[in-house]
């Protein structure tokens, strides 16, 4: 139970700072910037990674969790308790966002900035890379110690440096649900739902191949 106890606790942290630096932004007419949304949320994921890493693992995404499982790496037992306890976290941080905002007619969302199919690669591209480093500095199933922290922190302020302006660069299906659920902007939800998990399903491969010795 402590297990998901933490996974809630370390969504429900990831998603209020992470697309509570969005909507401040959106409140203070860019004031927090791009650079600013990257860095919090690099930030929060290095901190929750400390924080939790040693109980749960600190998933805190559904994608995640998948590749772990795909990888053979965490029990199937534990994945759906995990993935329900990790998009209870998002919505409690999206619902605590909206009585703070209430004024604001979107919570952080990720939304296509052009067609459709250009952000769903993005997405599967954005994935594929954040599991692949997740997978190598991870042991087992958890991310723990400095170095997972720091490369896993780090992957996700680049991305969304690189991705954020185009596909909201979600690489968390948790992520886009609370804000498109709490807010009712579900139109482009499937793109962040199934994006991501194909991305993490292609790097288990990948770092398995890096991972076994062959040449």
């Amino acid at each position: 139970m402590k297990k998901y106890v933490a996974e809630v606790i370390g969504t429900f942290v990831l998603i209020f700072v992470g697309t509570g630096s969005v909507v401040v932004n959106n409140v203070t007419d860019g004031g927090v910037t791009l650079v600013g949304i990257a860095l919090a949320w690099g930030l929060v994921v290095s901190a929750m990674i400390h924080s939790i890493g040693d109980v749960s693992g600190a998933h805190i995404n559904p994608a995640v969790t998948i590749a772990f499982w795909v990888g053979r790496r965490f029990e199937g037992k534990h994945v759906i308790p995990y993935i329900a306890s990790q998009c209870i976290g998002a919505v409690l941080a999206s619902a605590m966002l909206r009585v703070l905002f209430p004024d604001q007619e979107s919570l952080g969302p990720t939304l296509p900035a052009g067609p459709w199919w250009q952000s769903f690669v993005f997405e599967i591209m954005l994935t594929l890379i954040l599991l692949f480093v997740v997978l190598n500095v991870s042991v087992g199933a958890k991310e723990k110690g400095i170095t997972a922290g720091l490369a896993i922190g780090g992957v996700i302020s680049f991305e969304v440096l690189c991705g954020g302006p185009i596909s909201g660069a979600s690489m968390n299906p948790a992520r886009s649900i609370a804000p498109a659920l709490v807010a009712n902007q579900l139109e482009h939800l499937w793109i962040y739902l199934t994006a991501p998990v194909i991305g993490a399903v292609l790097a288990v491969p990948i770092s398995a191949y890096l991972r076994s010795g062959e040449s």
